[in-house]
Order: structure tokens, then sequence, then C-alpha cells
């Protein structure tokens, strides 16, 4: 199975000792004081030299302790640095959000992870199986399921497409597109294989994993949000609703031509829509290292594949290291957002990296970075 695909303002203090990066007129503000500073500078550098970058965040936990770094700016052409607190769109890391409630809703007893997800769907849907194998709840969470990409599954949208305009195209027909629709939609889906099997990306599916959490618990997805991930973890800048985010903290995301992008249209919330914070992340890191936590552990555990090799979790994708290492990620890319969370419960460490530009290396290059960090790190 391949890695997932890419689909889809505070003004300089001059008291945070900002730093500028060796040889380069980079703003940032790492104070380059300690042994993770300069693994994090020396890390980071390769990636900020590229001219298509505008601004960077990164968090770190390491036993009980956080590190946080700022590089670049918020705007393109500009310098104004980030802070902790900048709000990017996380892109498909809030899958992992969603993979998070479902293992909620086992533990709260609501659903099984194998249930035929017409269990959960209001008028019949016989077209949601294949020769008798249904789609269940656990390959909406491993993109197994063999739903489309999106609904309404349009394959001509990305044939021969304009990179420059896709997005505001994929955004008007997202804007303009119900719960409803989806679900009338979902009629008109054709299997081609037994669901478990074949990968396929689908951010429609998950799309309909939150229908169904929000008709198992009765609760809109923002509410479960709210109840289960960000308030208890205060994670207080961190939520599935635009109109919710402080707008003074909130960056606008650029294409590699440094076209200003549209956010994810809100119906895509649980598939890659959700707002969040370096601080807040750090929250989200420290909770999904804690796998003695039954919610945590089921959303760890692998659905598809095998750990040693390659294996994905509850919407995390998972394989050990050479040192045997247990590494549990994901990554994000949205119109002009670009994202990568990785942890090692083993290690009791973390790293998120958040960042408001987007192309088709910039999730790997993030990846890159982190790997990069984690080796410094752990070589002393």
């Amino acid at each position: 199975m391949t890695k997932y695909i890419l689909i889809i303002l505070l003004l300089i203090s001059p008291f945070i000792g900002q730093a500028q990066a060796e040889n380069q007129n980079l703003p940032n503000d790492n104070l380059m004081k300690s042994f993770t500073d300069s693994a994090v500078q020396k890390s980071v550098l390769p990636f900020m030299s590229d001219s298509l970058r505008v601004g960077l965040s990164i968090g770190i936990y390491q036993n009980n302790k956080v590190f946080t770094y700022n590089y670049g700016s918020t705007q393109k052409g500009k310098q104004i640095l980030p802070t902790n607190n900048t709000i990017y769109e996380i892109g498909s890391i809030s899958k992992t959000f969603t993979g998070t409630l479902l293992a909620q809703a086992v533990q709260d007893k609501k659903v099984k992870i194998d249930d035929d997800i017409r269990l959960y769907l209001d008028n019949s849907y016989p077209n949601l199986e294949y020769r008798g194998n249904p789609i269940r709840l656990s390959h909406l969470v491993s993109h197994i399921s063999g739903l489309p990409l999106f609904l309404p599954d349009i394959p001509t949208l990305f044939q021969n497409a304009n990179f420059d305009t896709l997005p505001f195209t994929i955004s008007k027909i997202q804007e303009n597109y119900s719960k409803e629709k989806f679900l009338d939609d979902l009629h008109n889906v054709k299997l081609d294989t037994i669901p478990g099997f074949k990968f396929r990306y689908s951010n429609a599916g998950a799309q309909l994993l939150k229908y169904i959490l929000e008709k198992v618990y009765k609760m809109p997805y923002d509410k479960l949000l709210k109840k289960y991930i960000s308030n208890p973890l205060n994670m207080i800048n961190t939520n599935s609703l635009f109109s919710n985010n402080n707008l003074n903290l909130l960056v606008k995301g650029y294409n590699d031509k440094g076209n200003i992008m549209p956010y994810n249209p809100q119906i895509l919330d649980a598939a890659g829509g959700i707002f969040s914070t370096v601080s807040d992340m750090l929250n989200y890191i420290r909770f999904h290292l804690d796998e003695t936590n039954p919610v945590v552990a089921l959303s760890h555990k692998a659905v598809k594949g095998n750990i040693n090799d390659y294996a994905v979790g509850l919407n995390w994708q998972e394989m050990t290291t050479p040192k045997k290492h247990k590494k549990i990620w994901q990554s994000g890319g949205t119109f002009g957002f670009s994202s990568y969370c990785v942890v090692y419960p083993e290690l009791n460490f973390g790293i998120i990296l958040l960042t408001n530009e987007s192309d088709r290396m910039t999730q790997g290059r993030l990846e890159e970075v982190a790997d990069k960090i984690f080796e410094k790190i752990n070589s002393q």
C-alpha cells in the first residue's frame, strides 16, 4: 500500500530574541542555545531555502518537555513571523481526529469497528457491498472502502486539469453540496471489488463516517470534536468551523505560484478542514503518545497491513523504524496548506509541522524535515 496521496497575525516582537538563519535573511525565533535548537535549525534551513516557502511552525514533544519554533512569514512578500498560536488548516491530519472519534464511539459502545456501515444509514444501499461483502466502518478510516475520492464523483474533473483553477472549481462544487445530496449520490456508487482489499484514497469515506458519528451521538461533528478532543485537551484554537476561528491568528494559504488559495469547504471538515495551531497540536501529540488510553490504543490499531512493514490504523499510517520503534504519522495537504504529525509512543516523542504553502512536494519535504529532527535529537 502506498502512502496517502496528496489531494486536496501577530507582528514580530523585538523581545522574542529573533535569530537570523545562518547565511540567510530568514526570520525565525530559534534562539540557538541548545542541542535541540541546533538540530531543528540544521533540519529546517534546506526546506525554508526554497523560494516557494512562506511560513513554518514546528512543535516537538519529548519526555514531557515541549519545544516550539517559527520560521518565515504568515504572508507572502512580508516579514510577519508566525507564532505558536498561528492558526493553520491541517489537511488530512483532520482524518486522525475523525478516526479518534470513531475509537471513542467504539469505547462508548455506540458502534463496533467492523459494523456494516448500512446499519447507520437510512434507506437501502444494496450497492455498498460487493458479492455479499459490505463496506465496514474500519474500511472508512483506511481508504479501502472502494468509495471515490469525492462525492459527487466527477472523474473528468481531474483530466487535463489546470491546477491553478482546480482548487476554486472543487471549492465551488463542494460549497454548493449538501449532506442530503451526498447521501443521495451514495446510492450511485458502484464497487468494483470486495471492500477491505484495494487501496483507493477517499475523502468521501471520512465524510460518510462523520455523518454516521453525528447520527449515533445525535450531535454535530463540531460539537463532537469539542466534547471529546479539543475541550479535554485544552486545544483552544482548534475547530472545524471557519466561523469559529480567531481571524487575527488565522493565516492564508498559498500555492506554488504564490497565489492565495481557498480554504477547504465546510463539508470537507472531517476529511481535511480542521484548523489548529502548533501549541494545540502538541497537546494532541501528548494525548496520542499515551497508548494506555483505550481510545488511543484502538485508533493506533492496524486495520490493514503489518506495522513491521507498513500499516494503516484509524487514519494513521504506521511502521516500525530500523531500531524497532513504532512510528505513527499522518500528513496533510489542502489547496494552500501542508502539515505533518508523527508520534513515537515508545520514546514519548512527537513532532508537528505546519506551513501555509502547498505544492506536490511539500508534504514529502515536511516528512524529511521531521525525520532529520528525530534522527539528530535521538542520536545523542
